[in-house]
């Protein structure tokens, strides 16, 4: 698989000074570049405080409600039913993009997005975990993304839009440079244009040393992100990071590398943004160390 060399170096996303117009297609709108009016790009964050237990086993009645709030809120649709049915239809074919190891997406979760599909008509053999399998992703009409929120110690954050790394065929060439050309990923031919949902696993995430699960830099967050814009959603889950390290340390304790791709993910490949106040963050409920100021 050819690899698009665009000439983005780690230097000129840090000094700013490669940019690009944008036409990110939101939720209900777009943003141009040349007209200069926008949308904000919508990110829900749900949290329940009984959805995992003292001994950290999901909670599958509060999750499955969790996971209702978070369709609801994402499309303003009154039920959950309806806002599945807003996103995908009976003829796709839905690839489930998770976190397969080391840190991985909670079965429970898995299992809640898998009975809602069927719920709304989308056969069971239509239903494909694509993480690993280019050629399931090929035959997709639609993806969701459902990475757990967590740090990665070659990419700053490793959450959504490192998800798809293993579409390039050739991951360890994304690895260059911080890894800073993770976007060009989400823009491959068989990629491009099918993620109709981001959905983060955020009930355990883990804030260093990353993707390997150490339990000093895990914490019960109990919490859900959903949207549709893959760059946004990934800058909520960088803004908890950075702020639990924070809270860790009594003092600002940067992601080492810095998470390049994030920005990058923006400016150079057009995914969406990753400008707070482009962001509409709709919160639904426990607020407590909520970890987005």
């Amino acid at each position: 698989m050819k690899k698009i060399d665009l000439g983005v170096t780690r230097r000129e996303v840090i000094s700013g000074t490669v940019g690009v117009a944008l036409g990110l297609t939101l939720l209900g709108g777009k943003e141009s570049a040349a007209e200069g009016t926008a949308r904000l790009s919508r990110v829900v964050l749900v949290r329940d405080r009984a959805v995992l237990d003292d001994t950290l086993a999901v909670d599958r009645v509060s999750l499955k409600k969790m996971l209702d709030q978070a369709m609801t809120g994402f499309t303003g649709e009154k039920s959950s039913r309806d806002a599945w049915k807003r996103l995908f239809k009976p003829a796709d074919t839905v690839g489930l993009v998770t976190t397969d190891h080391l840190n991985p997406t909670h079965e429970e979760l898995v299992d809640a997005v898998r009975t809602a599909l069927l719920g709304i008509g989308v056969p069971p053999e239509r239903i494909l975990m694509a993480q690993r399998d280019i050629d399931a992703v090929k035959a997709c009409t639609a993806l969701i993304a459902m990475p757990a929120l967590k740090a990665h110690w070659l990419t700053g954050i490793g959450t959504v839009l490192k998800n798809y790394i293993m579409f390039s065929g050739k991951p360890s060439n994304y690895h260059d440079e911080d890894s800073v050309k993770l976007g060009e990923i989400w823009n491959l031919p068989f990629v491009k244009g099918k993620t109709r949902l981001v959905l983060v696993d955020a009930l355990y995430p883990l804030c260093d040393k990353g993707p390997q699960p150490d339990p000093r830099y895990r914490w019960a967050y109990k919490g859900l992100l959903a949207g549709s814009d893959p760059v946004a959603v990934d800058t909520v889950g960088l803004r908890i990071i950075t702020n639990k390290r924070t809270a860790m340390r009594g003092e600002p304790w940067p992601l080492q590398p810095p998470p390049l791709c994030v920005e990058a993910a923006d400016k150079v490949y057009g995914l969406g943004t990753s400008r707070w106040e482009a962001i509409e963050l709709k919160r639904f409920g426990w607020e407590e160390d909520l970890l987005i100021g």
